[in-house]
């Protein structure tokens, strides 16, 4: 079964690049490519989800997607190593990632993309890249789920959003599934158009809150973790489509999509304001966020190329 998953995984990806590819003229593509100023590496996969920057072993580490494992990426770029290929969740998609920089470990979460059955978040120690811990996150007569995007907060506990259903798992350092958060208020507006895509992009605020976003709608909430309010951030400017979240400051927010957005708060995010947009290479799909040296890089979910596939991580410059 898990072989045929990864056949069809490999075969959707292929379709997917195929309908963009005939849906973007191709000097406009050609355009986006070359006017863009980007870290360009090799990977034997078609897609890639997530990348963060790790300042201690100064590489970035990515997701592979439909190649369910985890690599590293030198800032110079080249060929991708992959470091961790957990044959526990052979045939599931690695999705979000995360490091935690105090506990050297980075954080995969796993999704199978196809029926919504099973979702899990792994731990591994880096540089050994042995695993921690892997918690399953779905049980038995579950709803149809996907397990998206994960943030952590200064215990080490960990937040995963669920996109298909509208919830976060939280889990404890040591692995342990503590809770499900679940509101009514995550569903601002009622319909499948308006939740394809639900609760995705999150992060830890160090104020003790998390801001997660609905990517259909583009609603940006606030969790409070010791009182476990929700609320609704007041947004000026559209944040639809919105995916990975990364922090700049405390005052300001990166919204990867398309466009990606730049986001300030000068209230501990109450309310806040769309300051300025990036749109790079949109036929690449931009889906994740990172901050290296003061400077935003977007990971694009399609590489192209014949054998191996050329991936980009495009330095964000944004424009009121």
């Amino acid at each position: 079964m898990a072989g045929c998953c990864s056949c069809f995984c490999r075969w959707s990806t292929f379709a997917l690049v195929l309908f963009i590819l005939s849906a973007i003229p191709i000097s406009l593509i050609l355009s986006l490519e070359q006017s863009t100023k980007s870290i360009s590496y090799q990977s034997r996969h078609w897609s890639h989800e997530c990348a963060k920057w790790d300042p201690l072993s100064e590489k970035f580490l990515v997701s592979t997607f439909s190649g369910g494992g985890l690599a590293e990426v030198a800032p110079t770029g080249g060929e991708e190593r992959v470091v961790v290929q957990d044959l526990a969740v052979a045939g599931n998609f690695s999705v979000g990632i995360n490091i935690d920089r105090v506990r050297r470990r980075a954080l995969v979460v796993y999704s199978d993309g196809i029926r919504g059955r099973y979702g899990a978040i792994g731990a591994y120690r880096i540089g050994s890249w042995d695993q921690l811990f892997l918690t399953h996150l779905t049980r038995p007569g579950d709803k149809p789920s996907f397990a998206d995007d994960v943030a952590i907060d200064e215990e080490g506990n960990a937040y995963i959003t669920d996109a298909r259903s509208n919830k976060i798992w939280k889990v404890s350092s040591d692995g342990e599934l503590l809770s499900v958060i679940k509101s009514d208020i995550f569903v601002t507006k009622r319909g499948l158009l308006n939740n394809l895509v639900g609760l995705n992009g999150i992060v830890y605020h160090p104020n003790g809150y998390l801001l997660v976003i609905h990517t259909s709608t583009g609603s940006l909430f606030k969790f409070n973790m010791r009182t476990e309010e929700i609320t609704l951030v007041k947004v000026e400017g559209s944040l639809e489509r919105g995916d990975g979240l990364e922090l700049m400051s405390n005052k300001r927010l990166v919204v990867a999509g398309t466009p990606t957005r730049l986001v300030d708060s000068s209230d501990d995010w109450m309310t806040a304001k769309v300051v300025g947009r990036y749109v790079g290479p949109v036929h690449r799909i931009p889906t994740s966020a990172t901050v290296k040296d003061g400077k935003v890089y977007l990971n694009h979910l399609v590489g192209f190329g014949f054998g191996r596939k050329t991936h980009r991580l495009a330095e964000a410059t944004f424009t009121p």
